[in-house]
């Protein structure tokens, strides 16, 4: 073994984690301690290649080699073509890392240390990048920094897509002798998980982003509203949060300026409503999770009824590397009124699961094709589901729509938090569309009828047309039903619940013929 080959990277991030790399971890450290080697385990995040977990990188001279996935019993083979300086020779060999041509052909801003670095070691992001955008927004007016957020053209990545300037601009205007900064780590859409993946693997960026924000508005105060459902989340977050109190970067006269910020991690209670921002707020306050009516707006009246910035998590992580480069060169990436990057997130029947980040307008069926590889079952792709449960599904037909928010609402459909599902011919659709009229019937808040109500009946008029019950006239009273729940709803979860309905009985209205449905969809065996 050579001496430059000194470290053994090995994720510690939930998915990989789950695929035991954990277990593959505890063997070569027993391997290490054995045999007296001259190596060192570090934990690193996942680089997003899910397929390929757990993935090991050594580090060797030409810069770090990859191998996977390796499984507890072929730790023995890996560590022997390690220590014989044969790793080229394993049969899981995968080259350079950064060579890997699904990491090669992405343009990662906010992801670029995730895998790279050790998740909570302040030196190592400090050594790639970390803590420069603070330094900058050190120096600058508080409208100074706005102004470069406003001009990056950085829009929130929760779903919404509202322009992060503008809200920043409205607290910043907004005159309160309190204000805070809320983080909605609440990410519960099904096929996501960047913002988990940046929690686990790169949390200071995060809390960077915070406090580069509340330099912006003139908080003192932040809160981390995280999903329970993601406990190495917390316990990274937590870790990260003290050692940023123990070195200066959060409490008072932050890196050495006059400057004050604290900040908390608080646990979510398993309500989906609760990523919506005023419901996630009245859950911050300890009341129930129920949607506010607006206005005010949180930017005026949010937590406390004081101005609040509410952001999630990619667009707080993002911020760092804008103040860091200038919003000219974040605004070099993207197309039309979408600038800069989305981080994709493959998952569902896809053979290359795992976290694109790419610019702007490539188009879906880029995404699927070059990067998913097409159906893990090897079946034809049918559908996919975009944006989480309320997202639309969307034929192959529609696949080649850009990846751009406006591109979307063209098509009824939304890109929101960049999950993308995959189904193969297998599916049943309306069994797909009663699924999302049943998930609202579970998750609303109840505070407004349509939402409450209008998905309870969904589920029943679904059901009669599908048994075929008098189909046509109920398949009218869909159609009204998911008119007034996304008119009248008081917010995103009842309003948008229409839209995977309706792109199942538009495009794959087969399925909700009485002769056809789980019976006679094609089996996976066939």
């Amino acid at each position: 073994m050579t001496a430059a080959l000194t470290k053994i990277y090995i994720p510690r991030d939930t998915t990989a984690c789950s695929l035991g790399a954990d277990r593959v971890a505890a063997v070569i450290q027993r391997h290490i301690e054995k045999n007296h080697l001259p190596l060192e385990i570090v934990r690193n995040g996942s680089r997003g290649l899910y397929w390929l977990e757990p993935m090991l990188e050594l580090e060797t001279e030409q810069g770090r080699v990859a191998c996977g996935p390796i499984t507890p019993d072929q730790v023995d083979e890996f560590m022997a073509a390690a220590s014989w300086r044969n790793i080229d020779k394993h049969p899981l060999y995968l080259g350079l890392t950064e060579d890997i041509d699904y990491l090669k052909r992405q343009q990662r801003l906010t992801f670029a240390r995730v895998g790279v670095i050790a998740p909570t070691c302040l030196e190592d992001y400090c050594q790639h990048g970390g803590f420069a955008g603070l330094r900058t927004a050190l120096a600058m007016k508080p409208q100074a920094i706005v102004s470069c957020i406003t001009d990056s053209g950085l829009r929130g990545r929760g779903g919404a897509a509202f322009p992060t300037g503008i809200k920043w601009q409205t607290v910043l205007d907004t005159a309160s002798a309190q204000k805070y900064i809320v983080c909605n780590a609440d990410e519960g859409d099904s096929g996501t998980y960047s913002d988990r993946m940046i929690m686990e693997s790169d949390p200071f960026s995060l809390l960077e982003g915070m406090i580069i924000a509340a330099l912006a508005v003139g908080a003192d105060r932040g809160y981390i509203y995280l999903r329970e459902e993601y406990p190495l989340a917390e316990e990274v977050l937590n870790r990260a949060i003290e050692v940023a109190y123990a070195n200066g970067y959060l409490g008072g006269a932050i890196a050495g300026s006059k400057f004050s910020f604290d900040l908390e991690l608080r646990l979510g209670a398993g309500a989906y409503i609760c990523g919506e921002e005023t419901s996630m707020l009245e859950s911050l306050e300890g009341k129930r999770g129920e949607v506010r009516s607006k206005p005010p707006l949180p930017a005026i009246s949010g937590l406390f009824g004081q101005p609040t910035v509410v952001n999630n998590v990619i667009s707080l992580a993002t911020v760092p590397i804008i103040l860091a480069r200038g919003a000219e060169h974040y605004q070099r990436y993207g197309a039309g009124r979408c600038r800069g990057t989305l981080p994709f997130q493959l998952a569902g029947n896809i053979k290359y699961a795992g976290l694109v980040e790419l610019a702007f307008g490539y188009s879906l069926r880029d995404l699927l094709e070059d990067f998913g590889g097409g159906t893990r079952s090897g079946r034809p792709m049918r559908a996919v589901q975009v944006g989480g449960p309320l997202g639309a599904y969307l034929p192959e037909s529609q696949w080649d729509t850009a990846l751009d928010y406006e591109a979307f609402i063209e098509i009824d459909a939304v890109l929101g938090h960049g999950g993308v599902v995959a189904f193969d011919d297998t599916v049943d659709m309306s069994e797909q569309a009663r699924f999302s009229m049943e998930f609202c019937a579970i998750e609303s808040c109840g505070k407004c009828t349509p939402c409450r109500i209008g998905s309870v009946r969904g589920v029943e008029l679904i059901d009669k047309i599908c048994a075929g019950k008098a189909p046509a006239q109920n398949s009218i009273l869909l159609e009204d039903l998911c008119y007034t729940m996304a008119n009248a709803s008081l917010c995103a979860m009842g309003g948008m619940t229409p839209i995977p309905v309706r792109s199942a009985l538009e495009h794959f209205a087969e399925d909700f013929e009485v002769a056809t449905g789980p019976a006679s969809r094609p089996s996976p065996q066939a």
